[in-house]
């Protein structure tokens, strides 16, 4: 019984930290700076992901010294580059970058100066933001909660599949249904809200977080499969850290974009970028 918790605790812990990272190292989490000014030191962030049918608001709480702007332009194309002008409200500078179809991308960059002096940020490359249309709570809590599922039984089956515990044959059954639910029915719906598109992973495009799931479901699928074989418990090993790596590999990565040229979402690979990752500043 002891050994049972311990297991579920483990699983419970490890697959936390494995979302947790997941989503603190994707293209769509906010972009932390850290500057210096007299001898303070100022924390903020930039948004890389705006939801919803609104501009994208950009707040910086900053003391009365500084100000700034926000050089954008949309992303890999050739527009001209354009300026707002950071306004300060309540404490706050405070401005909107204008709102994009649904996978739209921005890329912009800040110019913060205090006592007319530029405030060096250290960037090497714009913020890249992402817009995306607004996802119902309906949909999108229960494909959270199952995915959330899927890794924790998932990761409980390494567990109990190492120890020879017959159990580990049901869970990974769990987690196929799980994975089924979350990834390949709530998920495509969230998709749809967000994006415009239910499935963009193999073989109609690249999306890599639709291609993981996939890739990841295929696995358990073959030791559902094979579960009565000698050897069913190194492949339920075997497709549980499938998962994990899955889940070690940053959340959003090559996902949906709007090609401006075109009208139609991209996906992957197949973007032609231009020049993304320098910072280009308007003249």
């Amino acid at each position: 019984m002891k050994k049972k918790v311990v297991f579920w605790i483990l699983a419970v812990v490890i697959s936390l930290g494995t979302m947790v990272y997941q989503r603190f190292t994707g293209p769509t989490y906010e972009k932390d700076y850290e500057i210096s000014f007299k001898g303070a030191a100022y924390k903020f962030e930039l948004p890389r992901s705006h939801g919803g049918n609104t501009d994208c608001p950009v707040e910086i709480e900053l003391p009365a010294e500084f100000e700034g702007r926000i050089i954008w332009r949309k992303l890999n194309t050739n527009d001209p580059w354009d300026t707002i002008t950071l306004v300060r409200k309540e404490g706050l500078l405070s401005t909107s970058l204008p709102h994009q179809p649904p996978a739209g991308k921005l890329e912009y960059h800040l110019e913060l100066m205090a006592d007319g002096k530029t405030i060096d940020l250290g960037d090497t490359e714009n913020v890249v933001v992402r817009f995306k249309g607004s996802v119902p709570a309906w949909a999108q809590i229960p494909h959270i909660l199952l995915m959330v599922l899927t890794v924790i039984w998932s990761t409980a089956t390494i567990f109990f599949a190492l120890a020879n515990q017959p159990v580990f044959r049901r869970y990974v059954g769990m987690t196929v249904i799980f994975l089924l639910l979350g990834g390949f029915i709530f998920g495509p719906i969230v998709q749809k809200f967000a994006f415009g598109q239910y499935w963009t992973g193999w073989p109609l495009g690249e999306d890599l977080t639709d291609n993981k799931v996939l890739f990841a479901l295929i696995a358990f699928l073959i030791a559902w499969f094979l579960r009565k074989k000698s050897y069913a418990r190194w492949l339920a090993v075997g497709a549980s850290l499938v998962m994990l790596a899955v889940y070690l590999i940053p959340h959003s990565m090559h996902g949906s974009e709007l090609d401006y040229e075109t009208g139609q979402v991209i996906t992957g690979s197949i973007i032609v970028f231009l020049g993304r990752n320098s910072i280009l500043k308007r003249k």
